[in-house]
């Protein structure tokens, strides 16, 4: 199994501070550089790799030690990752050893902390795997397979990064976790639309899937499916192993389109919501978990101006007193630069989700930063937006919003006669409006029907261009 071990200081890591802890390899060990120097590999003797130290990360966002280690750390502090081959049993004691000295040097801590060492390791018997990579614990023709054990399996650059160079390569990349570990709303989105695969070791029943339940089997070099004799797949047991909850999170998927203009600032869309929805604006952005710059829209802007015209992927979060996720996909289309953005947020059992706040939230968005489309839902799920391995209820929708430029192509009159209870409330300007459904309060799982039937009575109306495909094609 490939080991994490991460050092969290209060002070940068400079040359020195890096180069003591990558002497804890002791003068036998070799240092090299991939990903233009953001990753520093030990090796053993003969040049293979032992351990993989990412470039320092400085976290600047409170509350994400917490929410991914269950760590209070106050901020701000550097977050330096060390990875071990699982195939060498000196690794991961090299690995506690490298972040045991960093965090004894610049001040702070590690996890796990009674990982922490400053032992000189010998590796001059260590023999590592030939594939290079000790990141991936199984490497195969179809799949990559990472063995990671941590409180919450998060979109870290590590992980985005196995996940791209697999997709490069034609694989899939399957992640085995014990049952233990929980997913972030990033990483469960992300996993979602990848070939990838979150695979659970089960005691009872050996392996399945942490997001469908399926029970899965070793085949050919990947985890697939265990068929039954009837060809049909099997749900594993402990995926249906589901407590009550009162705690709920609501669910804000919405899609705006800005004209491509040289002042223009993205984000903007998302502060409105997130404003609207918890009285502050985000504190936090980043590319990867865990979300290290504080909020700015310009910033952002920037970063995405210069990824041009490929589609920029970000991640925001909320203050710790409000769980709160959403995470941005911008491109560049005809229509002009669009922000896919959702937004959860997470609330306990004494705590209602702001649904007055949606209609209000609908028309600032339709009146001043072109929404496209945006769909409410409330489900019954954890707080702090993880998502255990067992069954998790749908989300129910509460309201759906169709911009002007759709609402003008399927036509007014028909948009404006739903098949459906309800009653849809013009927003913005009165010649060219936009519509909101009210669907209910997410305590009626028929909304989803009436959703469905909403949906198709849209569609029927401008045939082949449903509402918001363009950014979908």
């Amino acid at each position: 199994m490939t080991k994490d071990v991460i050092a969290l200081t209060s002070k940068m890591p400079d040359t020195w501070a890096l180069l003591a802890g990558l002497y804890a390899g002791g003068p036998e060990t070799a240092v090299t550089a991939e990903s233009r120097g953001a990753v520093l590999r030990l090796c053993a003797p003969d040049g293979r790799p032992l351990v993989s130290v990412e470039a320092p990360l400085l976290v600047q966002v409170p509350g994400e030690a917490e929410r991914l280690l269950g760590r209070d750390v106050p901020v701000p502090f550097w977050w330096t990752e060390v990875r071990a081959s699982g195939a060498v049993p000196e690794a991961e004691r090299l690995a506690a050893s490298v972040c045991g000295r960093l965090a004894l040097l610049l001040g702070g801590s590690t996890w796990p902390e009674p990982a922490a060492s400053t032992e000189v390791v010998d590796v001059r018997t260590a023999v590592a795997p030939d594939d290079g990579q000790p990141v991936v614990d199984v490497l195969t023709g179809t799949t990559s397979v990472v063995l990671a054990d941590r409180p919450v399996l998060a979109l870290t650059a590590w992980l985005s990064e196995v996940l791209r160079g697999t997709a490069e390569s034609g694989r899939a990349l399957q992640i085995v976790t014990p049952p233990s570990v929980r997913v972030s709303a990033p990483a469960r989105a992300t996993l979602l639309q990848v070939p990838g695969r979150w695979v659970v070791q089960d005691p009872a029943q050996g392996y399945y899937d942490g997001l469908s339940g399926t029970v899965l089997r070793w085949q050919d070099g990947t985890f697939t499916p265990a068929l039954g004799a009837d060809g049909t797949a099997s749900v594993a047991e402990a995926f249906g192993h589901t407590r009550p909850t009162g705690e709920r999170q609501l669910v804000v998927a919405f899609r705006t389109t800005l004209p491509a203009h040289e002042d223009i600032v993205l984000g903007e869309a998302l502060e409105a919501a997130w404003r609207a929805l918890t009285g502050s604006a985000p504190a936090g952005w980043g590319t990867a978990e865990p979300v290290n710059l504080p909020w700015s829209p310009r910033r952002l802007t920037d970063l995405a101006r210069d990824r041009a015209p490929e589609p920029t992927h970000l991640l925001v979060t909320g203050h710790p007193g409000r769980p709160a996720l959403a995470w941005i996909r911008v491109t560049r289309t005809t229509a002009g630069v669009e922000q896919d953005m959702t937004l959860t947020l997470g609330y306990g059992e004494d705590e209602e989700p702001p649904l007055e706040a949606i209609t209000p939230l609908a028309e600032t968005l339709v009146v001043e930063h072109g929404l496209t489309t945006m769909l409410a839902s409330v489900r019954r799920a954890s707080r702090d937006l993880t998502t255990p391995p067992v069954l998790q209820a749908p989300p129910v929708p509460v309201a759906f919003t169709l911009g002007a430029r759709d609402v003008r192509g399927i036509g007014l009159t028909h948009a404006r006669r739903p098949p459906v209870e309800v009653r849809p409330v013009a927003l913005g300007p009165a010649a060219e409006p936009a519509l909101h459904y009210p669907l209910g309060d997410g305590s009626d799982a028929a909304a989803l029907i009436g959703l469905r039937r909403l949906a198709a009575h849209l569609r029927a109306g401008a045939p082949g261009t449903g509402p918001g495909t363009e950014a979908e094609d």
